[in-house]
């Protein structure tokens, strides 16, 4: 299996981990994964050697680094890598996680090689547009986006004119982008129902099927064995004279929400205590907020960043928690961090109706 993804070294996030989890349980499975990324070799050296193995950096920009992620060079530039390593372009199946240079690159060599195409749709990319690019900027940036992807992938459908889901010109380019790249696959996945639906009605019209993003089934039997359960659920209780203790598990960003939910944190009258676990876009304005509001100092402190922990640590976390946080709207496909939650019994606090 060749795997081509423009997310997955040095940025935080479910789709990394359900990649790695795809290639993970490949392989003990007896299966032979390679998965081309943008990235440099000092990433590598920082995750372990088992995880390492057949993960092979493609050319990458070393200065133009969008949000901190790196960012692979042409798709031109990356085939030709690509078959300087394998020549006869020898998998039995290509599968691509996203929509920029290196998977463009992953579906133009299966075309190629007349290799089966899997897409996995992870993301609402028109809301990325939304949210991250400057007002004025957004219908320039998704214009100039459009028309570079359709340079390489044939746009061939219109998206669906939606007043929910495709109100603007900049979100119905990002649309395009998104409809015509999964029609080029043979075969479409998405983590969730709800983004199935979105997606159909939007202009994908090869055959779409939902496969959940999951939590290991090994961490979660070791968390089992630790966990007291009654009647199938964890008892957590907030003892007396005990702070709420609450627990946020995603990408510190502005697709979460993260500002808006320490916004909420600093009204809290009650006694809690926030640990936030991840790392994102939001990170530095959310500690100067904590700092301005008195909450990261003292006998009380209120909230604690960990950054970036281990998927193991982690769940490890999760358990002496009382309530998870997942504040994001309109943008999960479907939220990693209900699955966690799930796995360890923790109670989710959560806004988007899609997450239900």
């Amino acid at each position: 299996l060749a795997v081509f993804t423009d997310v997955l070294l040095d940025v935080p996030g479910g789709i990394p981990s359900s990649i790695m989890a795809q290639k993970r349980s490949l392989e003990e499975l007896g299966h032979e994964v390679v998965v081309f990324a943008p990235g440099f070799a000092a990433s590598l050296k920082n995750m372990p050697a088992k995880e390492r193995k057949n993960i092979i950096t493609v050319p990458t920009h070393h200065v133009f680094r969008p949000n901190g992620a790196p960012l692979s060079k042409r798709p031109g530039k990356v085939e030709r890598f690509v078959l300087s390593r394998f020549p006869e372009f020898d998998f039995d199946i290509v599968h691509v996680h996203y929509e920029a240079s290196c998977s463009i690159a992953g579906m133009k060599l299966a075309r190629r090689f007349n290799k089966p195409l899997v897409q996995t749709m992870h993301g609402r990319e028109d809301m990325a547009v939304q949210i991250n690019i400057p007002k004025g900027l957004k219908t320039f940036v998704a214009v100039v986006l459009c028309f570079l992807h359709s340079r390489y992938i044939p746009h061939f459908k219109q998206a669906t004119a939606d007043a929910s889901l495709a109100p603007t010109l900049a979100r119905r380019k990002m649309w395009n982008i998104m409809v015509n790249h999964a029609n080029y696959a043979d075969k479409v996945i998405t983590p969730s129902e709800h983004f199935k639906t979105k997606i159909v009605e939007m202009g994908v019209e090869k055959p779409v099927f939902v496969v959940s993003n999951g939590v290991d089934d090994d961490m979660v039997a070791e968390l089992d064995a630790r966990v007291k359960r009654m009647d199938g659920s964890l008892i957590r209780k907030v003892e007396e004279g005990d702070k709420l203790r609450i627990f946020w598990n995603s990408r510190l960003s502005r697709e979460k929400r993260i500002m808006p939910f320490m916004e909420a944190l600093s009204l809290m009258r009650e006694p809690f205590c926030c640990t936030f676990v991840g790392d994102g876009n939001g990170l530095k304005s959310a500690r100067r907020f904590a700092e301005k509001h008195n909450l990261m100092h003292g006998k009380n402190q209120q909230v604690v960043f960990c950054g970036r922990v281990p998927h193991e640590e982690v769940l490890d976390k999760m358990i002496k928690q009382h309530l998870s946080v997942t504040v994001s709207y309109g943008f999960d496909t479907q939220g990693l961090t209900l699955l966690e939650a799930e796995a360890t019994g923790l109670p989710v606090f959560f806004c988007d109706p899609d997450m239900k």
